[in-house]
């Protein structure tokens, strides 16, 4: 941890510069981005070597991606493997707030892994019982939110009315559904090769943005936006979902040499979920994350209306099967997203003035 070695140096020299979080937050980045190259390819070796198939194709799926069978999957854990030792190296360890997030990626990580081990060796898309997932996931957005909540108010904030709704103790309920929420919705969105990933780090940069700007008292009172102090070291946290999400990305362009699988998917919405609660911008996560909140969204039409009417709204759920259906090639669809992605995170930053 440089930052103690920093702090006990007294910050001499050029060690001033760990100080400020701008720079940590640049470094975060750039150290999960290079481990996340670095160990890529032999990761992957060791996955394909031990999975063999690689990860349950459906067959009830696009035909085009039976053409993905023996990919391995799991990659999810290169990408926690990045963001953990990235966030250990630089962030300053008396934040609460980073230890929150990071309890939330590994715990939700290790869920995940959980669902694609008992996949791959079963060799079976179904993975752990749904029951038994949201159990577990919400033990842990449970703990999580009470060492968020114990440092902020149990206020939700309500973007463009600069209303602040008091919701006493049931804010701990709903600061675990927004992380279980997220962390299922990002699993959801996570059906094409890089369809997931790149949102996740433009989700990410808005919040870096956001979570600095929020922990300094000058911008947040300017912007009228609640101050939360303290959030400033979840840019830290923010940029290196960016360097660990770049770089699985290298190996995730298609065709991947890889898939997150729920491992990492449900580990990086859960993590952008507790961020959003820490930083009092949950309703603006809805926005940044809207791309996520529009698949799942989508599951829960098509299943309503199907045991209401016996039709289907949408050829196939979640939406971007709908396209490919339609004759969008996959790539198509990736980028076009990607594109939703970004104007939806732009959108999401406005409204840090609009108040």
């Amino acid at each position: 941890m440089l930052y103690l070695l920093a702090e006990y140096l007294g910050f001499e020299g050029l060690l001033n510069l760990v100080r400020y979080q701008t720079f940590r937050a640049g470094a975060t980045m750039l150290t999960a981005l290079a481990i996340g190259l670095m160990i890529g390819p032999r990761f992957i070796n060791m996955l394909r070597v031990r999975q063999g198939k690689g990860q349950p194709i459906r067959a009830d799926g696009p035909p085009t991606h039976l053409a993905k069978v023996g990919t391995p999957t799991m990659g999810g854990l290169m990408i926690l493997t990045s963001l953990v030792l990235s966030m250990l190296l630089w962030m300053n360890p008396a934040s609460p707030f980073a230890w929150a997030c990071l309890a939330v990626t590994v715990g939700f990580g290790l869920i995940g892994f959980m669902d694609d081990y008992d996949k791959v060796t079963k060799s079976s898309h179904k993975g752990v019982s749904g029951k038994v997932r949201l159990l577990l996931e919400f033990a842990v957005a449970g703990v999580a939110s009470w060492i968020i909540v114990s440092q902020i108010s149990t206020n939700l904030y309500i973007p463009f009315l600069s209303l602040a709704v008091p919701l006493g103790p049931f804010y701990y309920v709903f600061a675990a559904t927004v992380i279980v929420g997220f962390g299922n919705a990002v699993n959801l969105t996570d059906g094409l090769d890089g369809l997931a990933t790149m949102p996740v780090v433009i989700a990410a940069g808005a919040f870096m943005i956001i979570c600095y700007l929020v922990g300094r008292v000058d911008y947040s009172e300017y912007l009228g936006i609640p101050h939360v102090g303290g959030t400033g070291e979840l840019a830290l946290f923010c940029a290196g979902i960016m360097g660990a999400g770049l770089a699985f990305l290298w190996f995730n362009a298609p065709p991947a040499a890889v898939f997150m699988g729920d491992t990492g998917s449900l580990a990086l919405g859960g993590a952008l979920g507790a961020i959003a609660v820490a930083a009092h911008h949950e309703i603006v996560l809805l926005i940044i994350g809207g791309l996520f909140v529009m698949e799942t969204a989508s599951v829960i039409i098509q299943v309503f209306w199907f045991k209401r009417t016996g039709k289907r709204i949408f050829r196939m759920a979640p939406i971007h099967h709908h396209f490919e259906q339609l004759g969008w090639k996959e790539s198509t669809v990736v980028i076009r997203f990607w594109i939703i992605a970004i104007v939806l995170a732009v959108l999401g930053l406005a409204t840090l003035k609009v108040r």
